[in-house]
Formats: C-alpha cells, sequence, structure tokens
C-alpha cells in the first residue's frame, strides 16, 4: 500500500483499572521552575483524559513515517475509539484490501481517500475495486520523547 504506516499491534482499553499518578498543584512553565511549587496537589488518572469510551477504546501500536507531520512516529501508540463516527480531517485506523493503516481521512464529493501526513508519499484514493472499512478513530497519541 503506498504511504505504509501500519498497525503492529493492538490491545483493548481496561474499563475497569485504576492507575492514579501524582498531580502537581501548578502548572509547569517552560522557563524556570518556582520552588514554591513543589508538591502534590491531587492524583490524576490517565484513563480519565484519554479514554472517554472503554468498552470501544483499543491501544494500536503503529510502524512507519507516512504521518510524521501529524507527530504520529514509528512506535507510537494511538489510543482509538471505535464508537466514533468517522469524518473529513479525522485520523483514522483504515482497513483497505485487507491490511489496516494510520491515515487522514479525507472525503470530497461523497469519496473517501487516506491523506498521509509526509510529502513523501502519495494520498489513497478510494473505490470501488477496494475492500474499504474505517476501523477506528484516532483520540490521542503516545509516544516518547
Amino acid at each position: 500500500m503506498n504511504g505504509k504506516m501500519v498497525v503492529t499491534e493492538i490491545s483493548a482499553a481496561s474499563a475497569g483499572q485504576k492507575l492514579e499518578l501524582p498531580l502537581a498543584e501548578a502548572s509547569c512553565p517552560a522557563g524556570f521552575p518556582s520552588q514554591a511549587d513543589d508538591y502534590i496537589e491531587d492524583r490524576l488518572d490517565l484513563n480519565d483524559h484519554l479514554i472517554k469510551n472503554p468498552a470501544s477504546t483499543f491501544f494500536v501500536r503503529v510502524s512507519g513515517n507516512s504521518m510524521q507531520d501529524a507527530s504520529i512516529h514509528d512506535g507510537d501508540i494511538l489510543v482509538v475509539d471505535r464508537s466514533l463516527e468517522p469524518r473529513d480531517g479525522k485520523i483514522v485506523i483504515a482497513v483497505v484490501d485487507g491490511e489496516l493503516s494510520v491515515k487522514r481521512l479525507r472525503i470530497e464529493d461523497g469519496k473517501p481517500a487516506l491523506q498521509p501526513e509526509n510529502s513523501d508519499y502519495e494520498t489513497i484514493e478510494i473505490n470501488r475495486q477496494n475492500d474499504f472499512r474505517i476501523w477506528g478513530v484516532v483520540t490521542n497519541v503516545i509516544h516518547e520523547l
């Protein structure tokens, strides 16, 4: 497939598991930190912020560089919600001719296309001969710095 960024792993989100981590009271300035702000205010569960629909949310690990300009890089983990409606401009996991791929969905005159976010790759035009469906909508990207 043109513009390869493929799914290498899929994991279900755990609906009942809590993982609360410390949350600092003050925001973190990009300049010099204040010593007075060096204490914990509350606890934060990332599930509450990353997963809106646990029963339909999956984690997907990707490989490739076709989405690098959307800050999706090789080895990143995507949070994918299968209950969301795919719309023009959303980043989706799509199945094209049996292969899962990550691309930006474009719909023009009712015709879907999958647009990479790397100028080295071409947009994938979807036609009637393609076995095509949207598997889910990407809601968050998790990657290491």
